[in-house]
């Protein structure tokens, strides 16, 4: 297995239900970098993007996930860390990529509560918008796709384990 086990994909797409699983399943450390995030600044996500906007926020995820030092760890991370080229070399270096797919139906169902989230969107962008713009990202910065829909959450581990192993091997 690898130094790292990096969890990316959209809001709502299980990457932090998933990767406690994965990581009890391993023996490894969980970070979430959405906690990490709070954590550092004592304010929830819709705090830190309510006072600093929406370019202060990525900025800070950027550097904080960029200065993120753990190993043996399955890190779910925000959404919308694949915005941060730093955050996103520093992952890729200490571990392997993993995209959460779904198809957009299923993170619409799921999404329930996005402005409570903290989810990180401009002004007038819709969910829609956010999938189009981020999925090329998310499949640029993987090591191995997982297309989640219709699995369980133990599915999805074991079929990560399977990704995982077959990439390093």
């Amino acid at each position: 297995m690898p130094k790292n086990i990096v969890l990316v994909g959209m809001p709502a797409s299980g990457k932090s239900t998933i990767g406690v699983i994965l990581a009890k399943e391993l023996k490894y450390r969980f970070t979430d970098t959405d906690l990490v995030l709070q954590e550092s600044t004592d304010q929830t996500l819709v705090e830190i993007i309510a006072q600093r906007g929406l370019e202060g926020f990525l900025r800070l995820e950027n550097d904080t996930v960029a200065a993120l030092e753990v190993r043996r760890s399955v890190i779910a991370t925000g959404g919308s860390v694949i915005y941060g080229r730093e955050a996103m070399e520093h992952l890729k270096v200490n571990g392997i990529v993993v995209y959460i797919q779904h198809r957009y139906e299923v993170i619409q169902s799921r999404l329930t509560n996005i402005t409570t989230r903290g989810v990180a969107m401009r002004e007038g962008e819709t969910l829609y918008d956010l999938f189009r713009e981020r999925t090329p990202l998310y499949e640029r910065y993987a090591d191995v796709t997982l297309e989640a829909d219709g699995l369980t959450t133990e599915q999805a581990v074991q079929e990560i384990i399977r990704l995982v192993r077959d990439h390093t091997a």
